[in-house]
């Protein structure tokens, strides 16, 4: 079959070869023990959240336990995720240990706030996220993407970052996107506080566990400090932006769409100090997720060459007569980051508190319990995939959606991720763009092995190269 083939021919030839092929199963974090201590427990949450579940997690609906003298439940079936998320999902909001992490970096912007100040929020940003608005986006997807293929073609022969490479490029589309301009001049100190946070602060400690919200903890004090610096710095991109601003001009990018926006039930616009956190909030939750969903991509594509031919064949068959893929031909493509983002979930853990009494599945929860719904769980669970550990893009082809409440890689129902559209076709246009013009190769030895804090993070950064195709 040549590069040029039609793209239903394509795909048609990719969904004959699963079987014909053992499928790549990716290396993962030992099983934990069936009984761990308290200590131990939060010892290894710190570290590495995924390594703190045993092989009962992947094979029951529902693990019961004691998390700091409240019960916590595991959910693993896809009815009570769905009482938890859709129809009771205002009984249940985030842990106070939660906000406690990602307040000092999103302040009260959409991805934590609570009651009618999130629906406010989610209906004043709903438009600038539409199919119709994200397009808009696209050349700007498109111009950053093209940027990074020339970076890498001259690096041929060298060993390459990828992860690194990846997450300059969506935080070069998230700047652009938000503001119209690029980040070379503030790209390394965004980058700087995000990796200062990370490392340092983003992890919960036991007394940010203990603690009520409304008493400080010593991590706590330093996350108020941080956040001073953090928002001076959002503020000081928002003023050159508006610097910028062209009056009655039509909306350029995400801030101008913003700014203009109003709630259609209030007409009440962002305050100046809500806006900080709207765009933190937007350019921290979609590039870093995003950055990271093209990493375990490309990892797996290097130990998957079948597959990754499949993605420039379909690559080069979808191209346009500008020269750029049509994503609605890129159906090999986004069904290797859906198998991807089932793997290797951004968000690997849900974490909800409930604000008063329930029942799930016969059992009492009292106000305070902890409810923990991990898509690294569901997504690897016994009873929801065949093979549930093995990388197989085909699965997301074969005309059978999963379960929306067993694949939640951007979550579900009323505060399902509200950026999943961008982030889609931003990730999809840019691993055709990639992998049709380089052939990917994997260049550690080492297992790279996946990381849950906050998000699903490889535990070191391996070497790639590339070679024009």
């Amino acid at each position: 079959m040549s590069l040029v083939d039609d793209p239903a021919d394509v795909l048609a030839e990719i969904q004959k070869t699963p079987a014909a092929r053992t499928p790549l199963v990716p290396p993962r974090p030992p099983l934990a023990p069936q009984t761990m201590s308290t200590l131990r427990r939060l010892t290894t949450m710190r570290t590495n959240g995924i390594a703190t579940w045993s092989e009962r997690a992947y094979q029951e609906d529902m693990l019961q336990g004691s998390f700091f003298g409240r019960s916590s439940f595991t959910l693993n079936s896809p009815a009570w995720i769905r009482h938890v998320l859709i129809d009771n999902y205002e009984n249940y909001r985030r842990t106070p240990a939660g906000i406690r992490v990602l307040q000092p970096m999103l302040g009260e912007g959409l991805l934590l706030a609570e009651g009618k100040t999130w629906k406010h929020q989610r209906r004043t940003l709903a438009p600038a996220f539409t199919p119709r608005a994200v397009n808009t986006l696209v050349p700007h997807m498109l111009d950053v993407t093209n940027e990074t293929i020339q970076e890498l073609a001259g690096q041929q022969g060298q060993p390459i970052d990828l992860r690194e490479a990846m997450q300059r490029m969506t935080l070069e589309i998230a700047g652009r996107t938000m503001f119209s301009f690029g980040m070379t001049e503030h790209g390394t100190a965004l980058r700087n506080f995000v990796i200062e946070y990370s490392a340092n602060l983003a992890r919960p400690r036991l007394f940010d566990l203990l603690l009520p919200l409304g008493w400080p903890t010593f991590q706590d004090i330093q996350r108020r400090f941080f956040r001073r610096r953090w928002t001076s710095f959002v503020r000081k991109l928002i003023v050159e932006r508006r610097a910028t601003a062209k009056p009655d001009a039509a909306p350029r990018d995400l801030f101008d769409l913003m700014v203009g926006a109003s709630d259609p039930e209030t007409g009440q616009a962002f305050s100046d100090d809500n806006l900080i956190d709207q765009v933190a909030t937007m350019i921290l939750a979609g590039h870093e997720t995003t950055a990271t969903a093209l990493f375990w991509s490309l990892y797996l594509l290097a130990q998957d060459p079948a597959s990754q031919d499949e993605v420039a064949r379909e690559a080069r068959a979808a191209r346009t007569a500008g020269g750029e893929p049509e994503i609605e031909q890129l159906k090999f493509t986004r069904a290797v980051l859906d198998e991807t983002m089932r793997l290797y979930p951004p968000a690997y853990l849900i974490a909800r508190s409930a604000s008063g009494p329930d029942v799930i599945d016969g059992k009492a929860v009292k106000k305070g319990d902890a409810i923990f719904i991990a898509p690294w769980l569901l997504h690897r669970h016994q009873k929801l995939w065949d093979n549930p550990d093995a990388f197989i893009p085909q699965r997301f082809l074969s005309g059978t959606a999963p379960d929306r409440f067993a694949y939640l890689p951007f979550g579900v129902g009323p505060r399902v991720c509200i950026g999943a559209h961008f982030a889609l076709v931003e990730s999809t246009l840019a691993l055709a763009k990639i992998v049709g013009q380089f052939r990917i190769e994997l260049l550690s030895t080492q297992p790279v092995m996946p990381v849950g804090v906050v998000t699903t993070q490889p535990d070191y950064s391996p070497m790639f190269s590339t070679t024009q195709r």
